[in-house]
């Protein structure tokens, strides 16, 4: 499973996030994300991916393509 399905499947599942809704240019807070969601999933990537996401900042503005570049950079150091 890529980064981007990895990605997909936990909005989907932990936060009840339309698939159809999920695409590269959209900004995480046309998905419902706040910030205490932001954390959340970063604490699920995390873990699901085994990757440290510490210093990866992310906020509401940022679009589901600049989230799957950031884990997606984590996961290949």
């Amino acid at each position: 499973m890529s980064t981007s399905e990895e990605i997909s499947a936990l909005l989907v599942t932990r936060f009840g996030t339309d698939p159809a809704a999920i695409r590269p240019e959209v900004p995480l807070r046309q998905l419902r994300l706040d910030s205490l969601a932001l954390e959340e999933l970063r604490l699920l990537i995390e873990d699901r991916m085994d990757v440290d996401l510490e210093d990866v900042v992310l906020s509401s503005r940022d679009t589901v393509a600049h989230l799957v570049a950031a884990v997606h950079g984590k996961a290949g150091a």
